[in-house]
């Protein structure tokens, strides 16, 4: 039984929003390029070397899967969405180095062996899953598969994330959108009972300090916190300055200096956790 059928309050509408969203190609638009840009840079510097074994919890349409396998890693894809199971399996099989497995599941429940994986990506289960519990439940089934210092990556979307794609984006001032960001500010728990797919779908939105505590709490003592954004997605006319390569990798510069500041966590649309079992 996959993970969105073990939660019957939250299936309408998180099947709904990936049903009907592009998610394969979300990634090569707007500032969703500098999230996949920085994603592959953090997970470069920390991953062990190919060809380790990796599993990719929540790995979604198989972009970094496929980009993983393609340098020499054992990739393990699990999702527990059909439509983009479906579409890492499309994807892998177009390439030279395919993913080593794909298949249905729930974060929650992994049908990996105990001390079998090098590395674990969550790089989107922790915000679908919207209950302090559940989010526990993934980290330590990460923690069980992972050997013994085998790394943990592990994604998250930051508690002010709408506030500042509101204000960028241009519909802070919708009246429909003001409920949603006051429940944001206040828990963190996002809902969105909207028929706009810009308002996302029902997840949580955690602190740096929560998503801190959460991973030690699995097993992960220490961990790294990571701004994957920084403050470089709220550039204006971010994709006149992606496609000027030159000030492309000057964002992508600042954004890597100021990454170990504490004060800039918040201001990133996405953390990253990453420690060592």
């Amino acid at each position: 039984m996959t993970d969105l059928q073990k939660r019957p309050d939250s299936v309408p509408e998180i099947k709904n929003y990936y049903q009907q969203s592009d998610e394969d190609s979300r990634l090569q638009t707007g500032f969703f390029q500098l999230e996949f840009a920085r994603t592959q840079d953090l997970i470069s510097r920390h991953l062990p070397p190919a060809p380790a074994v990796v599993v990719d919890v929540g790995g979604g349409s198989g972009v970094y899967s496929c980009w993983l396998a393609s340098r020499g890693y054992e990739v393990h894809l699990v999702d527990a969405s059909p439509k983009l199971v479906e579409q890492a399996r499309t994807r892998s099989a177009q390439q030279k180095h395919p993913i080593a497995s794909i298949h249905l599941g729930d974060a929650r429940y992994l049908e990996f062996a105990d001390n079998s994986a090098d590395a674990a990506l969550l790089l989107g289960p922790l915000y679908h899953l919207t209950e302090r519990t559940e989010r526990m439940k993934t980290l330590r089934e990460a923690h069980r598969v992972l050997r013994p210092c085998g790394v943990l990556l592990a994604a998250a979307i930051s508690r002010f994330a709408s506030l500042f794609d509101s204000l960028s984006s241009g519909f802070f001032d919708k009246p429909e959108f003001a409920a949603i960001l006051e429940r944001d500010l206040a828990d963190g728990q996002h809902r969105n009972p909207t028929d706009d797919l810009n308002y996302f779908t029902t997840a949580f939105f955690h602190r740096p300090s929560e998503l801190a505590e959460e991973v030690n709490e699995a097993g992960f003592p220490n961990p790294l916190l990571f701004p994957v954004e920084g403050p470089g997605w709220m550039a204006r006319d971010f994709e006149g300055l992606w496609r000027d390569e030159v000030q492309r990798a000057r964002l992508l510069e600042c954004v890597r200096k100021v990454e170990h500041e504490p004060e800039i966590l918040g201001a990133s649309a996405h953390l990253m956790a990453i420690a060592n079992k």
